[in-house]
């Protein structure tokens, strides 16, 4: 280290350093630098004998004052669950049917139904409830069983050709060609037909032919213009929505094989109420409909009420 000298121009002892011919001066600290490194120390010992703070060998140091970060999401978290259980509570005391005479607990019950929608439904029916190819969308308006909120809490609740629950929703298919029902050529002669009162296809020879095939094997269930049947979860024909597709290829293999989609029965997996919350956000999301008795109460459109 180079000797220590007095600057001359500043008359301040150097700290003995020199770079280039740079030197540097041994300048005292300032005085208020002083005093807010002693206060930071100072702040620094206090909260760590307040506040959990010195590690150890299998967890930190409690501190005198008892706080702890799990402690307060701990309270935070029974403060929350005892608001929750009151809203909980009246839910489940309110019969699905009436949910909506009560706007505030109506909104809190799709409040919870869509946060139950995200962790159990979302991965078959999409973030937006859209659905995909084999898996209903739940916004719109067509509905196997119907879409007012009791039924809907009916499917959840039992779900869909679920093994173990004796109300589950069950409509069975018959596979028509694999079979042996019906012959390919017969298959192809429905699916046109099938494609013809979609408005698809232009009729044909084919159609015509399917025409008479539907009558005789699928008029019971899916209806004779295929308006289908909720009865027995038959789909409408005549729209353009589909569950697996209504293109020839897809038609042709739904019509050979049927379809057996699975829906779990949320009642055995949720407890009533979250069940009860789901079925009121499902109906919530724009295709659900008014109970039969409240839809026929309520004017139509083209229609004025009695005075």
């Amino acid at each position: 280290m180079a000797d220590k000298h007095i600057d001359e121009a500043t008359g301040v002892e150097t700290v003995g350093h020199e770079w280039d011919g740079i030197e540097e001066l041994n300048n005292p600290l300032p005085r208020w630098w002083l005093w807010s490194f002693y206060a930071c120390i100072a702040f620094a010992v206090g909260y760590a004998v307040a506040y959990p703070a010195l590690p150890g060998l299998h967890s930190a140091t409690p501190g005198v004052l008892g706080w702890s970060s799990r402690g307060a999401l701990a309270k935070d978290l029974k403060e929350a669950e005892a608001a929750r259980a009151q809203v909980r509570a009246a839910i489940a005391a309110t019969p699905i049917e009436q949910l909506g005479n009560d706007p505030k607990l109506l909104r809190a019950a799709i409040e919870g139904g869509a946060a139950a929608f995200k962790q159990n439904c979302v991965q078959c029916h999409g973030a937006g409830a859209a659905g995909s190819k084999g898996y209903p969308n739940l916004n719109d308006d067509d509905w196997l069983w119907g879409g007012d909120i009791a039924t809907i809490h009916q499917t959840l609740e039992h779900g869909v050709r679920y093994p173990g629950d004796e109300e589950t929703r069950m409509s069975q298919m018959p596979a028509f060609g694999r079979d042996g029902i019906l012959t390919p050529a017969q298959v192809q002669d429905v699916v046109s037909h099938v494609r013809v009162i979609s408005g698809q296809e232009k009729p044909s020879a084919s159609s015509t032919r399917g025409a008479q095939i539907f009558a005789d094997n699928c008029a019971a269930c899916h209806g004779e213009s295929g308006e289908g049947n909720r009865a027995v979860g038959a789909p409408r024909l005549s729209d353009h929505i589909w569950l697996y597709g209504g293109d020839r290829a897809t038609l042709t293999q739904t019509v050979t094989n049927a379809r057996q989609g699975v829906m779990p029965a949320w009642g055995q997996r949720l407890d009533p109420v979250t069940v009860k919350m789901l079925a009121a956000y499902v109906h919530s999301r724009g295709g659900g409909e008014a109970l039969p008795e409240q839809a026929a109460a309520e004017p139509s459109d083209n229609q004025q009420p009695a005075p």
